[in-house]
């Protein structure tokens, strides 16, 4: 049986559909083919040396073994809530809404394991709306708490707020309620832990939280729910053997990344992923993450001033054709359009027959809906191209475990090659830090005293300013 698979078609970036001006030609290609062929060589290397781990997680068979076992300990629950925030959160979220009914939480028919909560923020509205909800039904609820260190303000704060309900209600018995999935040896959370005798599972080292989906960091949630994990893996596998080859134009990661670079110094430095599925919307979310915090960089690997960075930004088809196109059409050409389509949707909706006095509708009568959805991608590309704008699409032959896995890798690795066609570090968020410690100061965490004196002029609003 032929497997299902990911696809990048990339033919309406070149000159030959779009124009000299705006497009890329073969010459420029045959340019772009010698700076990646050197770096997927280089990236090769580097993977064979451990430097990149988050490429070796597709065959780790302890995380896949570890999450299985301990998805089937927490059997019988009702509510499964992660807490979370960023790379601890994202992909969770991505694979929920990809791989489960969109009814999957309301359903139970439609529900192969618990109903998933995701909680990546610290809104005191939305938290407290779902603590009355979940106060009744805490006996039959899991709480997953995910961070590497167990000091990020937005998950501590969510994990002492879940901790006090418990121990109000189970005194003694958080072990029962709670996973901490974090640091294997260090930190916050994993003194917690060790203290509560808490189940736990290990935040994987060298791998940052934006790669970290395919590791117990995003699997366990999806494995409780009843996603096949081992098959999600095994398409990033196969994604991993394509991403590998040193020949350009057969390395699908190269392609991606060197048509993005291309169109970033080309002065189109928006990115964005317009998916025309709802099962991969979250998706955009993710690779939002994933885009931003790994190539928006102030210095190249020489220390030397840089400011680089595409702006990764979301749509939805058919959605936001009634609310972004026109710009996207008639606005300045600054954008790189990257379309995800399915070729074979889950389910078939057939359209109902249109009224008699209705005959404009006529074509619509008895249509497939998934036939008119991927006709509002062709239209929507076909009008970007005839205003020379770029667009590649990413192809799904159907939205499973298996396209999901290589989709995931394949957005990893592209942005590791586009790291070094920036010459950047692509894994580290220097520029991140100084917010959370700013969060520290102004919450009062002492160590913090003189930086809270500095943000003091910016909290105090001057009267004069409002209106």
């Amino acid at each position: 049986m032929t497997q299902s698979k990911v696809s990048l078609y990339y033919k309406n970036v070149t000159s030959d559909i779009i124009g000299a001006e705006h497009g890329i030609s073969k010459q420029q290609f045959a340019s772009l083919a010698d700076k990646l062929n050197k770096i997927i060589i280089k990236e090769n290397v580097e993977r064979n040396d451990g430097k990149t781990g988050y490429r070796d997680l597709p065959y780790n068979d302890l995380i896949s073994s570890s999450v299985t076992k301990m998805a089937a300990s927490v059997k019988g629950i009702e509510n499964f809530v992660v807490l979370g925030i960023g790379g601890s959160a994202l992909g969770n979220i991505a694979l929920q809404t990809a791989l489960n009914p969109y009814m999957y939480n309301i359903d139970s028919k439609q529900r192969k394991g618990p109903r998933l909560f995701v909680f990546d923020n610290v809104d005191p509205d939305q938290l407290a709306s779902f603590l009355d909800w979940i106060a009744d039904k805490l006996d039959k609820t899991m709480f997953n708490v995910i961070s590497k260190s167990g000091r990020t303000a937005e998950t501590a704060s969510q994990f002492l707020t879940i901790w006090q309900m418990l121990n109000d209600r189970f005194p003694g018995k958080l072990a029962d309620h709670v996973i901490a999935t974090t640091d294997p040896k260090e930190g916050t959370l994993r003194n917690i832990a060790n203290a509560e005798k808490l189940r736990t599972l290990e935040v994987p080292a060298g791998v940052g939280g934006r790669f970290s989906v395919l590791s117990a960091v995003g699997l366990l949630s999806a494995a409780v729910c009843g996603i096949d994990i081992d098959k999600l893996l095994a398409g990033a596998r196969t994604m991993d053997q394509r991403v590998s080859y040193e020949d350009f134009y057969q390395n699908p990661a190269a392609i991606n990344a060197a048509v993005n670079w291309h169109c970033y110094n080309a002065g189109k430095r928006i990115s964005v992923m317009m998916p025309y599925s709802y099962s991969l919307k979250d998706m955009s979310d993710w690779y939002r993450q994933l885009w931003a915090e790994s190539l928006g960089k102030a210095k190249d690997l020489n220390g030397s001033d840089l400011y680089v960075g595409p702006t990764p930004v979301k749509a939805l088809g058919a959605t936001d054709q009634h609310s972004q196109v026109q710009l996207y059409r008639e606005g300045p050409n600054d954008k790189l359009y990257t379309f995800l389509q399915v070729k074979e949707f889950k389910k078939s909706v057939k359209v109902g027959s249109n009224p008699d006095y209705a005959p404009e509708l006529d074509y619509l009568n008895g249509i497939q809906m998934a036939d008119l959805f991927n006709s509002e991608k062709l239209g929507t590309e076909f009008a970007l191209v005839q205003n020379h704008r770029p667009c590649m699409t990413v192809l799904f032959d159907k939205v499973d475990e298996f396209t999901v896995g290589q989709f995931i890798y394949l957005f990893e690795v592209t942005t590791s090659f586009a790291g070094k066609l920036f010459n950047l570090n692509t894994y580290d968020q220097p520029a991140v830090e100084l917010g959370k410690e700013a969060t520290f100061a102004v919450m009062g965490r002492p160590g913090y005293e003189d930086l809270a004196k500095k943000i003091k002029p910016i909290a105090e609003m001057d009267k004069n300013f409002i209106i």
